[in-house]
Order: structure tokens, then C-alpha cells, then sequence
């Protein structure tokens, strides 16, 4: 049956047929069949250039349509070689003990280096609170990076100390410790310092100050927080979750650290002051670091 508008509409699929098979695209789509057929355009208006006498075509008759070259393929642009935003970082590697400046005059300024810090301490030294504090106001790109929090990135098979050291917690333990340097030497060797806390005992060096050597490198610059027992205790008890430990754990922890005194590592009392004094201690304690780097 013939429509009075428009093209055929298309047979209907056979079996082993698809909509391509034996059938021409553009049949699909309306007003395809009749632009394959020139259409006249309207006839021109009275007086319009190129009609009339002596223009080779009769006045009223309309000029045939030359056809049209069909339009030039292009081929998809290639994208450019950065468009996908891929930015090339310098490899991390160990970081070398800080040169101190040339015939110095003055204290060099511990705020515009790019340092590597251990922060070492007992539970409830105030470890994380200070190094926040600390990167958060330097004059220079600084992560802090806190073991625990790393070592809470595991979820399901988090081997807590507190319900029995075991194999699995030491595991863990050492894991952390190890991403944490690797992610130090990735921070410095992009311009970025690090200030990482932990709990290292003095009673074991190659774990502890070893370790920590051996993941970033020489130019680690421990410092040890050991304020009273008294402080220590009072400051866990305001902890919640697993970070906090009972009195008697607290207490063995803190005799440890007390290993630390004449280990030649420069350490702050912070039992009378607050984090942003403990801050301003440890840059003084950092630039004379810096001046005259520690042998450990």
C-alpha cells in the first residue's frame, strides 16, 4: 500500500534478518528518500539578478540545481599527549642527613625546610595532637602521618594489642611502619616534608630507630615527648576507643621511654606546656638539629 507522505516504511523483519539486512539505512529515517531527489527551490521574486531576457534562462523558469560534492570526511583529531592530566612524581628514595647552611650566622629557620620528623613518646605524650599542630603551620607543604591511623586502615582482621599481643598484632604493627616510610619518601622526595609519631622503645633499636632508618632514611630526625606520668595518665583517660589503654599499660610504656634519657636524642618535657608552646619548643630543638645533625 502506497502512503500519501512520507518514505515506504520498511518490510517487516524475517527470520535471520536484522534491520540492516537487504534494507537501506536511509529508509529508516523520514525525509531521507526525498533528499536524494533535488528538490526546486521557489521560483525567484520579480526582478531578482540572473532572470529575465538575455540571461540564457526564460523569465519564470527556474535554473537547474548543480549537485553538491558530498562533504569531506575528517578523521577524530588525536588527543594531545597531556590531556589525560597524568602528572610525572619523582621517585621516592632515602632521605640524606640535612646539610646545615655555610658559615651560618643566626639559627637556621626549621619552618622553611623541607625536614623528615619522627615524633617518639608514650601514649598520652601528645604525639599526634603536636605534630597536627606542627605541619599545619609551617611555611612549607608538610603531611603529617600517624602510624596509628594507618595502622587502623585495617577493618575486618584488625589484630589489636590490647586484646593480647600476638603475632598478628607485631605483623600489623611492622606493615604500618613500613607504609608509613614508604609514604614519607614519596611526600620528600616531591618537596614535601613529614612529621611521622610513633610509640619506638629505646629497649629496641632495630625495630624501633632501625626501622625507621632503614623506611626513610638517614636523614630522619627523631624527637622524643616525655612529659610526667601523672600527665600521660590523665590525658589516656580522656581517650576513647582502642587508643585507650589501662593505667598499668600506661605506666609500663612510660618507664620504657624512660630509656630515652642519655640515648643523645633531644627530648621535650611538655608536662606544663600546651601544644602550641610544645610546637615552638620542637622548632628550636628541629633548627639546632638541622645546624648540627644527631649521630644515631
Amino acid at each position: 500500500m502506497q502512503h500519501a507522505v512520507g518514505s515506504p516504511l520498511p518490510p517487516p523483519h524475517q527470520p535471520g534478518q536484522g534491520p540492516g539486512v537487504g534494507w537501506s539505512p536511509a529508509a529508516h529515517q523520514p525525509g531521507a528518500h526525498q533528499a536524494s531527489v533535488p528538490v526546486p527551490p521557489p521560483p525567484p521574486a520579480p526582478g531578482f539578478p540572473g532572470t529575465g531576457p538575455g540571461t540564457g534562462t526564460p523569465s519564470g523558469a527556474v535554473p537547474p540545481v548543480p549537485p553538491q560534492p558530498p562533504a569531506p570526511q575528517h578523521a577524530p583529531a588525536a588527543p594531545a599527549p597531556d590531556s589525560t592530566g597524568h602528572v610525572p612524581l619523582p621517585p621516592g628514595g632515602p632521605v640524606g642527613v640535612p646539610s646545615p647552611p655555610p658559615a651560618a650566622t643566626s639559627v637556621p629557620d626549621p619552618t622553611a625546610v623541607t625536614l623528615a620528623v619522627l615524633l617518639i613518646g608514650p601514649a598520652g605524650a601528645g604525639k599526634t595532637s603536636v605534630a597536627k599542630y606542627w605541619a599545619d603551620r609551617r611555611r612549607v607543604p608538610t603531611a603529617h602521618i600517624s602510624l596509628d591511623d594507618v595502622r587502623e586502615w585495617v577493618r575486618s582482621g584488625f589484630a589489636d594489642p590490647q586484646s593480647g599481643w600476638n603475632d598478628n598484632s607485631e605483623a600489623q604493627y611492622r606493615l604500618a611502619r613500613r607504609t608509613c616510610g614508604f609514604a614519607a619518601r614519596n611526600f620528600l622526595a616531591n618537596g614535601i616534608s613529614c612529621v611521622i609519631d610513633d610509640a619506638v622503645f629505646p629497649d629496641r633499636p632495630v625495630v624501633g630507630l632501625g626501622g625507621w632508618k632503614r623506611h626513610v632514611g638517614p636523614g630522619l630526625l627523631p624527637v622524643v615527648l616525655l612529659p610526667g606520668l601523672d600527665i600521660v595518665l590523665e590525658r589516656n583517660a580522656e581517650r576513647t576507643g582502642n587508643r585507650r589503654l589501662t593505667d598499668e599499660e600506661v605506666a609500663r610504656i612510660h618507664g620504657r621511654m624512660a630509656g630515652w634519657y642519655g640515648s643523645g636524642l633531644p627530648i621535650i618535657d611538655n608536662s606544663q606546656l600546651d601544644v602550641p608552646g610544645t610546637a615552638r619548643v620542637l622548632d628550636d630543638v628541629l633548627a639546632r638539629a638541622i645546624a648540627s645533625p644527631p649521630n644515631w
